[in-house]
C-alpha cells in the first residue's frame, strides 16, 4: 500500500496571487437602446397665408371677369373704381373694392409679379406687414393720381366726365412690393431688379396710353423703396 500523502491546501498569500492571474469576468454590457417614438404628425403648415388667401379672391373675380355677362363685369369694375367721384363718396369702400381685381385677368403680368413678389416678401416679414406695404402703396398712389385730377377738374383744366375715369387694380400694390422687396435682396439682385422693373414702367410712360396710371406705378414703387428701413427691420424681427 501506498502511504498516504496529506492534502494540503495552499498558503493564503498564494491563493490570492491564483486569484489575481484570473481575468477578471465582468457581466457583460448592455447599453439602454432608447425607445423611439414615432413623431406626432403634423398639419402642413401655410408659409404665406396673405398671399394665398388674396390670390384664391383675385382668382374668383378674374373668372367672373372671363365669364360673367361683360355689362355686368362693366357695372362691377365700375362700382370698384377709385374714380374722384367715388372716392369723396365711399373713399374706404372703393379703395378696398378696386384691388380685388386684376387688370387683364389673372394670367397678366402684374397677376405673376404678385404672387412671386409677395410670396418672397412674406416669408421675410410676415403676413400683416406685406399687407401693410401693399396696401400703403395702392392707397398712396391712388391718392397721388386721383387728387391732381380733382383739383384740375375744379379749376376747369380737365371736364367733368374725368372724375369718373375708370380706375381699379392690384398692380400700385404689386409696384410697392417690388420696391420693399428689393431693400431685402443682395446688391446683385436688387439694383437689377428695380432697373428692369423700372425701365417697364418708363417704357409705358413714354408711350403716353394711360399717363395717371403710369405716373401712379412710378410713385407705388417709391413708396416700397421708401419702407426700406422698416422691411428690413422686420426682416431681423422675423429671423430671430
Amino acid at each position: 500500500m501506498e502511504p498516504s500523502v496529506a492534502r494540503t491546501s495552499p498558503p493564503l498569500s498564494d491563493a490570492s496571487e491564483l486569484l489575481d492571474a484570473i481575468p477578471a469576468q465582468r457581466p457583460p454590457h448592455h447599453a439602454e437602446t432608447p425607445v423611439r417614438t414615432s413623431p406626432r404628425p403634423r398639419l402642413p403648415r401655410i408659409p404665406v397665408p396673405f398671399t394665398l388667401s388674396y390670390g384664391a379672391v383675385l382668382a374668383v373675380t378674374s373668372y367672373v371677369t372671363a365669364h360673367a355677362d361683360p355689362a355686368l363685369v362693366h357695372a362691377l369694375h365700375q362700382g370698384s373704381s377709385t374714380d374722384v367721384a367715388h372716392l369723396l363718396r365711399t373713399p374706404v369702400l372703393v379703395l378696398v373694392a378696386s384691388a380685388l381685381w386684376v387688370a387683364g385677368g389673372f394670367v397678366s403680368p402684374f397677376a405673376l409679379a404678385f404672387l412671386v413678389v409677395l410670396t418672397a416678401l412674406e416669408r421675410r416679414v410676415g403676413a400683416a406687414r406685406t399687407a401693410v406695404v401693399f396696401l400703403l402703396g395702392h392707397v398712396l398712389a391712388t391718392l397721388a393720381t386721383e387728387v391732381p385730377v380733382g383739383l384740375a377738374v375744379l379749376v376747369g383744366h380737365l371736364p367733368d366726365s374725368s372724375l369718373h375715369r375708370l380706375d381699379y387694380g392690384i398692380s400700385f400694390g404689386v409696384a410697392a412690393s417690388v420696391g420693399a422687396l428689393a431693400g431685402l435682396l443682395r446688391p446683385w439682385l436688387r439694383w437689377p431688379l428695380l432697373a428692369a422693373f423700372a425701365g417697364m414702367l418708363f417704357q409705358d410712360l413714354i408711350a403716353f396710353t394711360d399717363p395717371l396710371t403710369n405716373w401712379g406705378h412710378l410713385i407705388a414703387l417709391s413708396t416700397g423703396v421708401a419702407t426700406w428701413p422698416w422691411v428690413r427691420r422686420w426682416s431681423r424681427e422675423a429671423r430671430s
